[in-house]
């Protein structure tokens, strides 16, 4: 799906949501799709995410489509220890022409190694590019397109979230990631003049809950609070393109969407309610 004329794509392949994947409750019934978006510029590239294993064989066949084998590719997945972001990165490096990994933590291939590159006949080594470890640092992917790099302001593993100041999209990984639907096909893009029902207060409240943000209630809420809202108001979004679900286009959902988040953490903040664990099959 191309999301900005030449410059931004997302790589989408779906999966039955059937109680076993942790990015939904348990509960949830129909599809997903797992998203994984390609950024070009001048004749360079860069991969945010690599997947699922189950899908290598067309994210290999969207990437083909979309860069040759010699272009010059970065892969920056988002959170180094989920699966969903590294599963294909060798993959991916056997293919492409894999120039970097970024990382917050150095010799990328201990993280990544599901299948060695060892002893074949391309053999890359795969260069490890260190993330600077602070709330923002900014990526060239070339002398005309720099992105902004940060660390997720809500986060359970270390994560991070990428701003696209030319297409104004924020790739926010496992956040606003709580719109599925009853059919493989989607749609998997929302945009400015489409409805979301389904986004209020319960039912992202409730969907937090239930996944990797269960600890949420009753925690201490108002620095990352304010966290969320200082990326609000420092950058100009216009898209929302989460790791699982799907992208949000137009700034009347993009408003919407980190509104109820503000209010959901505002009244589970600890002044207000009493800190609890549940476990993920009793739904809140």
């Amino acid at each position: 799906m191309e999301l900005s004329a030449g410059r931004v794509y997302a790589l989408q392949n779906t999966f039955e949501l059937n109680g076993r994947i942790s990015a939904y409750p348990e509960s949830a019934r129909g599809y997903s799709a797992g998203n994984c978006y390609l950024l070009k510029e001048g004749d360079r590239a860069m991969l945010l995410d690599t997947g699922y294993a189950v899908h290598e064989r067309e994210i290999l066949g969207q990437l083909g489509s979309l860069i040759g084998p010699e272009t010059p590719l970065s892969i920056f997945p988002l959170r180094i220890n989920e699966f969903m972001s590294v599963s294909n990165a060798m993959a991916i490096a056997k293919r492409f022409n894999v120039v970097e990994c970024y990382s917050n933590v150095p010799d990328i291939e201990d993280w990544i190694e599901f299948e060695t590159l060892r002893g074949e006949e391309r053999n890359p080594v795969l260069k490890t590019t260190i993330i600077d470890r602070g709330d923002y640092a900014r990526v060239e992917l070339d002398a005309d397109r720099i992105v902004d790099v940060m660390n997720a302001p809500i986060r359970l593993i270390s994560t991070r979230w990428i701003y696209d100041e030319v297409s104004k999209t924020l790739f926010s990984s496992d956040m606003f990631s709580h719109l599925w639907s009853d059919r493989e096909d989607g749609p998997w893009l929302l945009g400015g003049n489409e409805e979301d029902d389904a986004t209020d207060f319960p039912f992202v409240r409730s969907f937090l809950l239930n996944t990797r943000y269960w600890w949420i209630e009753g925690a201490n809420l108002s620095p990352i609070r304010k966290a969320v809202a200082e990326v609000y108001d420092r950058f100009d979004i216009e898209t929302i393109a989460p790791g699982y679900g799907t992208i949000m286009s137009g700034r009347r959902h993009v408003d919407k969407q980190f509104e109820v988040l503000d209010d959901i953490l505002d009244q589970l903040d600890r002044t207000k309610i009493a800190p609890a664990y549940v476990p993920r099959g009793l739904e809140r």
